[in-house]
């Protein structure tokens, strides 16, 4: 891992909020939604006391091992949700609180992601839909290392690829139909880079 002083190497977008003009999406990005001392702190806790785990996942008829590492959080009254789970973080709930009042939502669930160097990334996907919806609201923050965001219409391809820097205290709310219609991903770089931690919290329902 990266040594807390390290933070310092981490870039920072311009202050401001850009709702992007895209069809069949919603897409808000908002840099310095922290302030680099606040991003500072919470990337050096979240990455040193989080419980990281590795999972596998199913890609072209194969089982692999992910190449990032998570950890799930989610309220103990969401139905079927592990009793024995870990238990939010005052951290955590405080990063929640200012989503939940800048998007004017609830959000029960939280994925983290941690990008260990530039081999971790996540592939095109759109997030599964047997918990959320077809149309979940993903409220998304990141802390670290500057990583790219990627974007692609589904269907029409007409419409160039959208690539948006994610910077250390940055937030970017999906929402509407921009799950149905789009995939995105995080690609490898071939650059040195520190680590990278994201939270996507969500809105999650077993009963689906």
């Amino acid at each position: 891992m990266t040594l807390f002083s390290d933070t310092e190497l981490f870039t920072t977008g311009s202050s401001g909020k850009i709702v992007y003009d895209l069809p069949d999406c919603e897409l808000i990005l908002i840099d310095n939604f922290f302030s680099k001392e606040e991003s500072d702190r919470f990337y050096e806790r979240i990455l040193r006391k989080t419980k990281w785990r590795e999972y596998e996942m199913e890609m072209f008829d194969k089982i692999v091992t992910a190449p990032r590492m998570i950890s799930w959080y989610e309220d103990k009254d969401n139905p079927g949700a592990d009793q024995k789970g870990p238990d939010w973080t005052y951290d955590l709930l405080t990063i929640r609180g200012r989503v939940e009042k800048e998007t004017e939502l609830d959000f029960n669930s939280l994925l983290l992601n941690l990008y260990r160097d530039g081999n971790d990334s996540v592939a095109w996907h759109s997030d599964k839909e047997h918990n959320t919806g077809p149309n979940p609201v993903i409220a998304s923050v990141t802390f670290g290392e500057t990583r790219m965001f990627r974007l692609r219409h589904k269907f029409r391809k007409d419409i160039d690829q959208v690539e948006i820097p994610l910077h250390h205290g940055s937030f970017l709310l999906m929402a509407g139909t921009t799950n149905s219609f789009w995939q995105h991903q995080v690609p490898k770089t071939a650059r040195d880079v520190l680590p990278r931690i994201n939270l996507t919290f969500r809105r999650t329902n077993r009963n689906l």
